[in-house]
């Protein structure tokens, strides 16, 4: 058998398999965010003007973290959630720990503080805890934490399509677990949910949103055979473009 032959044989066993795994259940969202919701803006433009400050208390703008070869992960957060943010945020770092390009080289990780109240001093020491989990030397100017105005904050958060509020019985905000993947222009490629975040959908979105200025021929060719769903959160098998291909491969 051809090496390619074998790499697609090997591609079509992984991905049948990838297909029979069940999506995990799901619980029944609190009160407090059932009202909330993510208005998806694919392609949309962010708004890079934007002025926010960041972990070491410089005044920033957006377009500051937007390179021309790099996709950007984006993130709203802030350093006093009780649970979620930190939920996410270490299933993120476990995700990007296997990848093996790194922040501040092949990608920028950003996350803005939804609360107006965060000083950069408390987003610095969320930053070094999260860096701290990431532990690969030399990509700390890849990890950025920002804090703003809440008129910043809301105009970012609107562009976004992500809706959150400040629930005042709990003394919290209550808001989804979502990530951007944005191009390196800083539109916006892709969502992803939860507080699961493969290596496999990491690298896939990545790609996607460099439009090919990171990655190998066969991560490229891997989004060829992928479409991201939604509803599981991850990068599922396209029958029809690995047929397409198991066709070009019988003719060699």
């Amino acid at each position: 058998m051809k090496p390619f032959q074998y790499f697609l044989l090997t591609l079509l066993i992984w991905s049948s398999s990838v297909v029979t795994v069940q999506a995990e259940r799901m619980e029944k969202a609190p009160k407090s965010i059932e009202s909330l919701d993510v208005i998806e803006h694919l392609e949309s433009q962010l708004p890079l003007g934007l002025e926010f400050q960041d972990s070491s208390g410089k005044q920033v703008k957006l377009e500051d973290y937007f390179k021309k070869d790099r996709p950007v992960i984006l993130s709203l957060n802030y350093s006093n959630c009780p649970m979620l943010c930190s939920l996410q945020l270490t299933a993120l770092v476990r995700g990007l720990k296997e990848l093996e390009w790194s922040a501040g080289q092949q990608y920028e990780f950003l996350s803005v503080s939804i609360d107006p109240k965060e000083t950069y001093q408390r987003a610095n020491l969320t930053k070094q805890k999260y860096f701290k989990e990431y532990n690969r030397a030399g990509t700390a100017n890849g990890w950025h934490f920002l804090c703003g105005k809440q008129a910043e904050i809301t105009k970012l958060a609107e562009a976004m399509g992500v809706q959150y509020k400040y629930v005042e019985e709990r003394q919290e905000y209550a808001h989804p677990a979502v990530l951007l993947v944005c191009t390196p222009d800083g539109k916006i490629s892709r969502y992803l949910y939860g507080v699961n975040f493969p290596e496999q959908t990491l690298k896939l979105a990545l790609v996607e949103a460099s439009e090919g200025k990171i990655g190998t021929t066969i991560d490229r060719f891997l989004l060829f055979c992928f479409h991201y769903d939604a509803d599981s959160g991850r990068y599922a098998p396209t029958a029809r473009n690995i047929m397409k291909i198991g066709g070009f491969a019988t003719v060699f």
